[in-house]
């Protein structure tokens, strides 16, 4: 948990910059029967039923010191698809020395997945690139794109979206308006804060 809040607490470095990755489910909604037309002063109205049209995966990096975010949408969640959107990633930041980059412990989320899928220079080129940080077990909320996959929850895949390609222009046009505005997480758990709440999860000592 310290090792995660140490990076949050480190000083802009565009050449080792803090990145965070995670990865949620969507699932593609449709409409049985055509919505009612909307009025002005009523309520969008749609009825309860609806068709199921299988899934996709969004993931999501961001950069807390920068207020940056990027997005892409994946048939599925295996360790091919963490592959590309970490070679996608890795474009993002060609002036960095070292990609730091925190995430949970998905059994995807190692550098196997870069040589399981991708050519092996590749693979190496990422491998040497990133430095992995790893949240503690049942511990994923330490990691700020937790909080970014929220927002995207609330603010755009709250309703009824049927096609991965309508999903995928989404979610590309909310983060791409999110970045304009430079919108930063306010994060405020520290290691002082860390060690008051957990000060039972310590040894106690007399030095």
């Amino acid at each position: 948990m310290e090792n995660v809040l140490h990076l949050y607490d480190l000083p802009y470095d565009p050449l080792r910059p803090v990145v965070c990755v995670d990865e949620r489910p969507c699932f593609l909604i449709g409409d049985v029967l055509t919505p009612l037309p909307m009025e002005a002063g009523k309520t969008k109205r749609v009825h309860y039923e609806y068709e199921k049209n299988g899934s996709c995966t969004v993931f999501m990096a961001v950069e807390p010191l920068t207020g940056k975010r990027w997005v892409q949408v994946y048939k599925q969640r295996t360790g091919k698809e963490y592959a590309l959107f970490m070679e996608y990633l890795a474009e993002q930041f060609k002036q960095a020395k070292k990609i730091i980059v925190v995430q949970d412990n998905l059994g995807t989320h190692t550098t196997a997945s870069f040589y399981a899928h991708l050519k092996p220079n590749v693979a190496l080129k990422l491998m040497i690139g990133y430095e992995f940080h790893f949240t503690p077990v049942k511990s994923s909320w330490l990691n700020m794109a937790e909080i970014e996959l929220s927002a995207l929850s609330r603010q755009c895949l709250n309703r009824r979206i049927k096609h991965q390609s309508d999903l995928e222009r989404e979610v590309k046009t909310w983060a791409k308006e999110r970045n304009k505005r430079c919108v930063k997480i306010n994060w405020q758990f520290s290691i002082k804060s860390a060690r008051t709440k957990f000060a039972d999860k310590y040894p106690k000592t007399t030095s």
